[in-house]
């Protein structure tokens, strides 16, 4: 089993800063003191870790929602009572959330936190001598370099969700309340800081995966956050900056910031031995008895129905939760329904010989098969006997369709919910859904209980495909579908048989702006990157499964929440919002 150095430093710094993402409230951040706290080596390596620990656990929280919830692919929906709460999903999903709702306050102050634990190890580490902590000068640069790489990753969150932010670059004074800048001042703070660090921080060496510095920034994760920066600086500044997009898209996949490769397992960056994955740019280290929020409730082990465990054979933490689920691509008729966007399982099926869409099936020794889960799930149980996954309340054998409605006991061969399912109207809705409601998506194995891999996967925030894609818009955007076919291609063979007919073909001729659409979708479903992508589409106040297409597009920035304006006089609330009074 690997235990990654990372994760063992990052709950060394949980020892000390045991309450960090567990009370949101704390005026302090739990801030080490530097004067009292190093002392020793570990304890600059402890210093350095935790805002990392943050940064993942950050994931895992709102960010994760407000990408995914709020985009066209996940739903999160009333089953029969199950995850009704208050229908804060529901106004997640209809883009018609308050200034009072959880989750964008959480988007705030999770990331603006994180930038606080950088700031003040930043300004911690520049107190101290290299030469007291047995360190050369340059390694204690190259800590604070890392460190900036992550603040700026916060702040593109930032940017992304808010749009109008304050600069938070040192320590909070309780008495200060900063003002907002101008998001083309965020973005040329990001900028000139993630340009400045890169040559302080190492290039990657020899060929594979990250190995031990797994979750170290070096100087393609920098690079790729420009690449993130300058694709989407139209949409958050006005300002296109598609040829520096290319030029350090380019710099990546030519290998001036080190040996990456795009695998040839379409889920090897997704395995459990994934920091030997040379598609991983940057990846947050998880292990089974360490951290590992990919895999926390707010991701994805309450990605599949309620007791489903034992179809994958799991057995360590009990019962499941249905939490997200994949929006449908059929009406209660079987029919397509006519929008473009959402339909997450129709646009792979559009492509039928795609190795992904197999059933998820465990085959023993840490391998699997399959990105999906649909259709009846069955097991065999501690006696040996076949068994199927029923509801939680056992009334009924699951069958995972397409579709959103109560199916309950239909028959499996119905397209349609049968009477007794207990449904007096064919509604499809979010809030009229049943357990057999929508595929699920498993991208992150859940091996079984006996396998060394189990909840070992790392989360692979950044990957050598999309910098692929993103070069690709880049030339298509340009008018070069030609390079664009070529670049995602270089992707996509890995999912079809040799002689496929669906790599698309060498002019590009395929590729539209809907298609590409599409293709980020398939590629990255799962990533917390989707409503980034609608929104540099132009499509994020569109239509797709019970949602109407929007009169205007105020919410594309997210509204900064009730308590956060009480708190500081002097923001100043996103247009389209309501103020605090």
């Amino acid at each position: 089993m690997k235990i990654k150095l990372s994760v063992k430093y990052m709950v060394m710094g949980l020892l000390i800063c045991i309450t960090g993402c567990t009370n949101l409230d704390e005026n302090v951040y739990d801030i080490i003191i530097a004067d009292t706290f190093y002392k020793t080596r570990d304890n600059v390596i402890q210093g350095f870790i935790r805002p990392f620990e943050h940064a993942y656990w950050c994931v895992s929280g709102a960010n994760f929602q407000i990408q995914e919830n709020t985009a066209d692919h996940f739903m999160t929906a009333n089953r029969q009572g199950h995850w009704l709460d208050g229908q804060n999903y529901f106004r997640l999903h209809w883009h018609t959330w308050t200034i009072d709702d959880n989750n964008p306050r959480d988007a705030w102050n999770n990331n603006f936190q994180g930038i606080v634990f950088c700031n003040s190890a930043i300004a911690d580490f520049n107190k101290l001598n290299a030469a007291d902590f047995d360190m050369k000068d340059e390694e204690l640069d190259n800590l604070k370099a890392q460190l900036r790489v992550l603040r700026a990753w916060f702040y593109i969150n930032l940017l992304d969700m808010f749009r109008n932010i304050p600069l938070a670059l040192e320590f909070p004074d309780e008495n200060i309340h900063p003002s907002q800048v101008t998001p083309k001042e965020t973005f040329d703070f990001i900028e000139k800081d993630l340009l400045e660090v890169l040559p302080l921080l190492d290039i990657k060496q020899g060929s594979g995966g990250n190995e031990n510095k797994q979750g170290s920034w070096n100087k393609a994760g920098a690079a790729a956050l420009l690449v993130r920066l300058y694709l989407n600086a139209e949409i958050w500044t006005g300002e296109a900056r598609y040829t520096d997009c290319e030029t350090y898209a380019e710099k990546i996949i030519n290998g001036e910031y080190g040996s990456y490769g795009i695998a040839s397992r379409w889920d090897a960056a997704f395995d459990w031995q994934n920091e030997t994955c040379e598609e991983i740019i940057y990846a947050f280290s998880s292990s089974y008895g360490y951290s590992h929020w990919v895999y926390d409730a707010n991701m994805f082990w309450w990605g599949a129905p309620f007791k489903a465990a034992p179809y994958f054979g799991f057995k360590d933490w009990g019962d499941m939760n249905h939490r997200y689920g994949l929006q449908p691509g059929l009406d209660l008729l079987g029919n397509e329904y006519s929008f473009e966007n959402g339909k997450p399982v129709v646009k792979f099926k559009k492509y039928p010989d795609d190795v992904r869409l197999k059933k998820y099936r465990n085959l023993g020794n840490s391998t699997r098969e399959g990105m999906f889960i649909y259709g009846s799930l069955d097991y065999i149980n501690d006696i040996g006997e076949k068994q199927f996954i029923r509801a939680d309340n056992d009334k009924y054998m699951l069958f995972l369709r397409d579709q959103v409605g109560w199916f309950e006991d239909t028959d499996t061969l119905s397209i349609s919910p049968n009477p007794s399912s207990g449904n007096p109207v064919m509604i499809s809705d979010i809030d009229h859904a049943d357990q057999n409601s929508g595929w699920c998506l498993i991208k992150y194995p859940i091996y079984r209980s006996n396998d060394i891999g189990k909840m070992e996967s790392d989360y692979a925030l950044i990957r050598l495909a999309e910098i692929y894609y993103s070069l690709a818009e880049c030339k298509f955007r340009a008018g070069d579908k030609a390079s664009a076919a070529k670049l995602l291609n270089a992707v996509r063979y890995r999912y079809y048989p040799e002689g496929s007919s669906s790599l698309y073909k060498e002019d590009g001729s395929q590729i539209t702006e809907q298609e590409l659409l599409d293709e980020w979708g398939r590629e990255f479903i799962g990533e917390s990157l989707r409503r980034t992508v609608l929104c540099r589409f132009g499509v994020y106040t569109g239509e797709w499964w019970d949602k109407q297409k929007e009169t205007d597009d105020h919410t594309t920035i997210l509204p900064i929440a009730r308590t956060i304006l009480d708190a500081n006089p002097n923001l100043v609330q996103n247009p389209g919002y309501p103020d605090n009074k």
